[in-house]
């Protein structure tokens, strides 16, 4: 083991994140200097019995390394056969999983820490009635088991880690690979007041679309949900209307910021408000594209000039045939995990790898300048 290193470098990825896995695995070989026949994957396994019951394995010794378990719980293009039927696994099945292959390293590891990019059950963060706290349960069962580092990204509320006060939990949001795909993907966008605004769908996502306005110097303005409390459809109450609170939008183009896209209805009702409000361009950020009502009424809103791009990162499971859409922009998140696995590895701070501003500023001066198209990748 190299004195500057907490402990033998190890990446586990629970069953569908195997690719992304291995782009991590390509950049921590190429800092490193291995060669093809070297990774830092380990081989493990979560095989199946018939009734769907499971068990967890790791195929070598883990005595003392540094482990870095990338878990995409939402994954349902996985499947396992249970009862001779092929089930798409839930994010119940990989939670499980995922505590499956921690109690198969048996506490021998001088570190674990794990990567959940989208955090499970993330939007039970809080308890309105008689209610379960799932995700606060989870991050007290995988401290309990060992785990030091929870490394989520753009946490749907962050204040879930007051459940873990003693332990690591990162959020991580990926504002400057959102702006950085953004340039290269148009780049004709103006990064100024008079031209561009950010659009919070709702109270929820104000945060972050005023973190972009604050970098940028730019204006923001924000929908609120009209609820219809006295129903209650699919576990929520039904949204009947947005209602917009900020400037005059006419002329600009507009970037809709949000943690997640579900069903798109909300996206897609924003972007009609916006096009009367006579919006030019409407982009769309959003970490994770879930799209669970498939690409039909996105496709619509392209042909209908509602939505001009989306983009969503590559750290969950895309739906198959996303990535030949159109409307759509991967913001490839490979290189960033690369780079926090690698510095927490050698016992550094990741302070500055989660604030982006400077980066961001150099990334706008070189658009302004005409550069936008041969923008030099940093992470």
């Amino acid at each position: 083991m190299q004195d500057n290193l907490f402990g033998d470098l190890s990446v586990i990825s629970l069953r569908g994140g195997e690719q992304f896995a291995s782009q991590v695995d390509y950049y921590l070989k190429e800092w490193r200097n291995h060669g093809e026949d070297k990774t830092y994957i380990v081989p493990t396994e979560c095989p199946r019995f018939g009734t769907g019951e499971a068990k967890g394995a790791v195929h070598q010794s883990l005595r003392g390394h540094d482990i870095y378990i990338i878990a995409d719980v939402f994954n349902y293009g996985v499947t396992y056969n249970m009862y001779g039927q092929q089930v798409p696994m839930s994010p119940d099945d990989h939670y499980a999983d995922l505590k499956r292959i921690i109690a198969a390293i048996e506490g021998k590891a001088r570190r674990v820490s794990v990567i959940m990019p989208m955090l499970y059950e993330g939007r039970q963060h809080k308890r309105s009635s008689r209610e379960s706290l799932d995700c606060a349960m989870m991050l007290q069962e995988l401290v309990g088991m060992g785990v030091s580092n929870i490394i989520t990204f753009d946490a749907h509320d962050a204040r879930v880690q007051n459940a873990i006060p003693l332990h690591g939990f990162d959020d991580v949001r990926p504002s400057y690979q959102m702006l950085k795909a953004l340039v290269r993907a148009v780049p004709d966008i103006s990064i100024d007041k008079d031209d561009l605004i950010f659009i919070s769908p709702d109270e929820g996502a104000m945060g972050r679309s005023m973190y972009y306005a604050s970098v940028l110097g730019l204006e923001v303005g924000m929908f609120y949900k009209r609820r219809n409390y006295s129903i209650v459809v699919n576990g929520k109450n039904p949204i009947e209307a947005h209602e917009y609170l900020g400037k005059d939008l006419s002329g600009k183009d507009a970037i809709i910021v949000d943690d997640m896209i579900a069903s798109g209805e909300s996206l897609i009702d924003v972007a009609c408000q916006l096009k009367e409000k006579g919006v030019k361009r409407i982009f769309n950020f959003a970490t994770f594209g879930l799209f669970t009502e498939g690409f039909d009424k996105f496709d619509k809103a392209y042909a209908d000039g509602l939505i001009d791009k989306i983009f969503t990162t590559n750290l969950i499971y895309h739906r198959p045939g996303l990535i030949e859409k159109p409307w759509y922009c991967e913001v490839n998140m490979s290189k960033y995990v690369a780079y926090i696995i690698d510095t927490l590895n050698h016992d550094h701070s990741i302070s500055s790898l989660l604030n982006p501003v400077q980066r961001i500023h150099n990334l706008v001066e070189k658009q302004k300048a005409g550069q936008g198209g041969q923008i030099k990748i940093e992470f």
